[in-house]
């Protein structure tokens, strides 16, 4: 990789331990606060232009391999993981994320970055209103449940996240309990990861203009800085998770989302 000026690996580290933090609190692998900040620390620093979108997303989804591990063991700790559901959900997990990816490398960054920015005010939305589901709902069957997770990968793969801004509210939907949900959503995002980082590996293996310690379009410095950030505070924010009471701070969440949406249309 090639040598990084102290300030910026301090940024990226930064950015890792916040990001950590969120993703064992809330059960989401923490793409959304990682691509808007990292399209803008590309942008600052003249790399990859035009291509932000596609290595901020690669980098995303590769970080949350490790942000997922770290945070769902701390979960399995407290028994709240559907196991049976997580292997239910993965097969279509998987397929879905990584066509998706490939489809994201071929697609402009002006597209990309809208979609995120339409995403990010939808995520806002839905955790501030923090809508409830009717009593009778249960999950459905086996071909429901992959059929879901191929639309949560997809989705997934186009914003670089972990999964959890979906798959937390089709949980819920279904009359998870809040706390399982998101345990459930860590584990979630590990296949998501998986998926995503190899369909934006592959997808700008033979890419031009892609900076020194690029794989792919995966950016190999800012993914260093954020893992060794995120896996210090991922089992930090599990445990706070189980702790207190979530719906505050999923309205503080829903504030940094819509401040960071709007950043981005800024930038336009």
């Amino acid at each position: 990789m090639p040598e990084l000026a102290p300030a910026l690996l301090a940024a990226y580290v930064a950015l890792g331990l916040a990001v950590g933090f969120v993703a064992g609190l809330l059960g989401v692998g923490g793409g959304l606060i990682i691509v808007p900040v990292l399209i803008m620390l590309l942008h600052a620093q003249d790399l990859a232009a035009g291509m932000e979108p596609q290595l901020a997303l690669g980098t995303s989804l590769a970080s949350i391999l490790f942000t997922s591990l770290s945070s769902v063991r701390a979960h399995h700790r407290h028994g709240a993981v559907e196991w049976p559901l997580l292997r239910r959900i993965t097969p279509g997990i998987l397929l879905g994320t990584l066509v998706g990816a490939m489809l994201a490398a071929r697609m402009s960054a002006l597209a990309l970055k809208l979609f995120f920015v339409a995403f990010l005010f939808y995520a806002a939305i839905q955790m501030w209103l923090d809508f409830k589901p009717a009593p009778h709902r249960e999950l459905p069957g086996r071909a429901g449940t992959m059929l879901a997770g191929g639309a949560i990968g997809a989705v997934s793969s186009w914003v670089g996240i972990g999964g959890g801004t979906l798959s937390v509210p089709f949980m819920l939907w279904h009359n998870v309990p809040l706390h399982r949900a998101i345990a459930t959503s860590a584990a979630i995002g590990f296949p998501i990861a998986v998926a995503g980082a190899v369909g934006y590996l592959l997808g700008g293996w033979n890419a031009s203009g892609l900076p020194d310690g690029s794989l792919g379009y995966i950016y190999l410095p800012a993914l260093a800085g954020i893992v060794l950030g995120s896996v210090l505070t991922a089992p930090l924010g599990a445990r706070t998770a189980h702790r207190l009471p979530v719906r505050p701070l999923k309205r503080v969440f829903a504030l940094l989302l819509g401040v960071l949406a709007l950043r981005m249309v800024w930038t336009f």
